[in-house]
């Protein structure tokens, strides 16, 4: 990875950045930053770090909400734009599916409209009993905050 690594470092990652992404994000739009805040503080993440001229620019994130036991569900995944292409992508799921702490659980979900292939690529299926899972969904919850 080179110039790239990938930390679970809370005090390396940039909310400032990350929250500008989420922001404006398809499946987070108009999240506040009190919001992201309060999601890291509250989930195993993950950043891309990039390094160049000995400046650091965080260029991807994802995050784990887990019980560190049973199950996991995985939000927020993204590589900017301009570094996309590189095997990002696939080198952060790596790392999060290898992560001590989130061995030997029962279930990891995750949602997405657009990257299926690429988490099939890390045995994700399409739900055995969809009929079994139920939601209480509010996707317009940020938009008040606009």
């Amino acid at each position: 990875m080179q110039q790239y690594r990938i930390t679970t470092n809370k005090n390396e990652m940039n909310r400032g950045d990350i929250h500008a992404y989420l922001s404006r994000s398809y499946w987070a739009k108009g999240i506040p930053k009190s919001v992201v805040d309060k999601a890291i503080d509250n989930s195993l993440c993950f950043a891309v770090l990039y390094t160049v001229k000995a400046k650091i620019i965080q260029v991807g994130f994802a995050r784990m909400i887990t019980d560190y036991a049973t199950v996991a569900y995985l939000a927020d995944v993204y590589i900017l734009e301009e570094h996309r292409g590189k095997g990002l992508s696939k080198q952060l799921m790596a790392e999060i599916l290898k992560h001590p702490e989130l061995q030997g659980l029962r279930r990891v979900l995750l949602a997405t409209f657009d990257a299926h292939g690429l988490y099939q690529q890390f045995g994700f299926e399409a739900l055995a009993s969809p009929e079994i899972f139920m939601e209480l969904w509010t996707p317009d919850v940020y938009q008040d905050n606009v």
